[in-house]
């Protein structure tokens, strides 16, 4: 019987098995063909296979591994940090108004002349430079000190005598007698110091000794008038590594593990920056200091602030101004101290520095440093503009006296 002769349910049967067996066999064949979404890709034969960005090891991460450099450089230095605890007996005598007739005929003669002696002590950090014994610290922190002890971090603690100090530049040189049997911490180079490289402080803030903190170098030659503290004459290394009180003294170092400066000061009203004196300064001056000897600075005897015509400008067209000043580069005089090289000179209040020797001078920074660089008694040659008259003075440098 001819398919065409069937009855017609039959046919409809007939058609729908058909189909589903197409379906089936046509399902089955991409199976086979097409690989399953889940299964992984095929991973070439090259060995440069990317990984996952989870999976990869950031240039942070692979420089601080389980055997990192800051583990290195604190091995090699740790030993030679040292914590040095400070006593000073300080005397205070009552306010004069204890002495008036008037307050003792009230409460009679029963009161002292003065206060208890107080005992005050002080917290720093230091390093070792010599086997002989010399460590290095600052000044502020063994400054007036009646008594100083120097702790190892083996635990063997020293009686310690402060063999020179130097304020201006806050540096100290510390002697202990320890047989000779001392590790020593090894000195770099601060000249050579990038802003970006790491940074690591070791010390004992807030009395936690043998404390390693961590950063970069944030720039370099920050100034101390920058940093609040005018009375110094240093151009600072300014780091993120953490340094709090007790830090003083201690060293800060690159990462092979050398010295590059000297944990100094924080600033109360910032986070996370701090300063250290560079290691160059200090190799400038540590023979005098371990000798015992005066360190001897130069200076003018003027207070002075960079000046730029912008600045200059707007005093000048202020109607309240006391004087006009020259509208041109250089360092505005703001005060001449009285007995001072400058006042001997003819220097006055207004006037403005624009060359030393020769040489333009465009901030009061590097007017400060050309002057520490010079010769107690040498004598430079001055340009200074005064109104619309320009002058040249000769001005021989003085010995900057202690301000203890």
């Amino acid at each position: 019987m001819r398919f065409s002769q069937l009855p017609r349910y039959i046919k409809q049967l007939f058609t729908h098995a058909l189909a589903m067996i197409l379906g089936v066999v046509l399902t089955v064949g991409t199976i086979r063909v097409s690989p399953s979404q889940a299964d992984p890709a095929p991973k070439p034969v090259t060995n440069d296979t990317p990984q996952l960005i989870a999976q990869r090891q950031s240039p942070a991460t692979a420089a601080i591994g389980s055997s990192s450099f800051v583990t290195a450089a604190v091995n090699r230095v740790g030993p030679a940090v040292v914590r040095i605890d400070t006593e000073r007996t300080v005397t205070r005598r009552l306010p004069d108004f204890y002495d008036d007739p008037f307050f003792r005929r009230f409460f009679g003669d029963s009161f002292p002349q003065q206060l208890p002696p107080e005992q005050l002590r002080g917290l720093g950090s230091g390093f070792i430079i010599d086997k002989s014994g010399l460590v290095m610290t600052n000044a502020h922190v063994v400054d007036n000190a009646d008594r100083v002890t120097v702790s190892l971090k083996d635990g063997r603690k020293f009686d310690g005598k402060v063999r020179g100090v130097d304020e201006v530049t806050d540096l100290a040189i510390v002697k202990i007698d320890a047989g000779g049997d001392l590790p020593v911490a090894p000195l770099g180079s601060s000249s050579n110091v990038q802003v970006g490289d790491w940074a690591i402080a070791v010390g004992n803030p807030l009395g936690f000794d043998n404390t390693v903190t961590l950063g970069i170098v944030s720039t370099l030659r920050r100034s101390s008038a920058q940093v609040g503290i005018p009375d110094k004459r240093l151009d600072f290394i300014q780091t993120d590594a953490a340094i709090n009180p007790g830090n003083s003294g201690g060293p800060l170092l690159n990462d092979r593990g050398e010295v590059i400066g000297i944990n100094t000061a924080i600033r109360a009203d910032a986070m996370g920056i701090g300063f250290a004196i560079p290691i160059d300064k200090a190799k400038q001056i540590t023979a005098q200091l371990q000798r015992g000897g005066k360190v001897a600075h130069p200076y003018l005897g003027v207070q002075m602030i960079t000046l730029t015509p912008q600045l200059a400008k707007e005093n000048n067209n202020d109607p309240n101004s006391q004087f006009i000043i020259p509208e041109v580069n250089g360092v505005l005089v703001v005060r001449v101290l009285p007995n001072s090289p400058a006042a001997t000179a003819g220097i006055r209040r207004g006037d403005v520095i624009t060359q030393v020797d020769g040489q333009a001078i465009t901030s009061a920074e590097q007017l400060q440093n050309l002057v520490e660089d010079t010769r107690v008694g040498q004598v430079l040659q001055v340009k200074v503009q005064r109104g619309n008259q320009t002058q040249q003075l000769s001005i021989r440098t003085a010995e900057l006296k202690s301000t203890s």
